[in-house]
């Protein structure tokens, strides 16, 4: 029941907010695909670097709209508006207050990587994007969103988020197989950053969308994020609850 009343809060702010989070979503990733899709017209692995560029833009969509929907409201909630001390005192069962916030993010960035999907269907790639796609978008939106709960806990103040944004998700963004194929950097490198949740959602969506499938190492990682940073939640929220 705690996991519904979380899910309806954060639909009834959907419905609230629809053209803010519309837009919001579609400002950026809009950006990247008509400056380096269809602005720069580059070649990528013998295609159209656009039919490269749309699924990163596709899994980066996903993990911004997760991220953004848990990691500032949950902060504000827990730092100003004290609405975390509220529930640590309700009958809710603290475990279905966190998972209900990880799938309503999940869901927030199926949400933004659908938008992607709808604005570019006017373009003739030969994408596919089917049922598969939406279960490593809806992943790697868990990942994110476990790890927007976990920071949000452990902000300080107000700055953290924005900071960690700044030197985390950014450069992430940018670096985790969205814009470019990470066999291009030094060895080194593209094992950390083959790594990380998005290369491998990246990576995972550019497969399906080529034809392919998605890799079972690829979906044991984003699991492996989920059941780490869930982990680290539970431990935070119950320690603090018995303080």
């Amino acid at each position: 029941m705690g996991i519904v009343t979380v899910l309806w809060e954060k639909w009834r702010e959907f419905v609230r907010d629809f053209y803010k989070i519309t837009l919001a979503a579609m400002i950026a990733p809009l950006l990247y695909l008509l400056v380096f899709g269809f602005g720069l017209q580059m070649m990528s692995h013998g295609e159209s670097y656009l039919n490269y560029l749309i699924p990163g833009v596709v899994a980066l969509s996903s993990m911004n709209g997760s991220f953004g929907a848990v990691a500032q409201n949950l902060t504000v909630q827990r730092m100003y508006e004290r609405a975390l001390d509220q529930v640590m005192i309700s009958p809710t069962p603290l475990w279905q207050f966190i998972v209900g916030q990880i799938i309503a993010g999940s869901l927030r960035g199926i949400y933004s990587g659908l938008i992607i999907m709808i604005l570019v269907l006017p373009v003739k790639t030969g994408l596919v994007f089917n049922g598969f796609t939406f279960l490593i978008m809806f992943l790697n939106g868990a990942a994110f969103s476990t790890i927007a709960v976990v920071v949000s806990f452990c902000a300080k103040n107000h700055t953290d988020m924005p900071r960690f944004s700044n030197f985390v998700i950014m450069p992430m963004s940018f670096l985790c197989n969205t814009f470019f194929s990470l066999d291009s950097l030094p060895p080194a490198a593209s094992k950390v950053l083959n790594a990380l949740p998005l290369s491998q959602a990246s990576l995972m969506i550019r497969e399906i969308a080529g034809g392919g499938s998605a890799s079972a190492k690829g979906i044991l990682i984003l699991l492996t994020y989920v059941a780490v940073f869930l982990a680290l939640a539970f431990a935070f929220i119950y320690r603090k609850k018995n303080i």
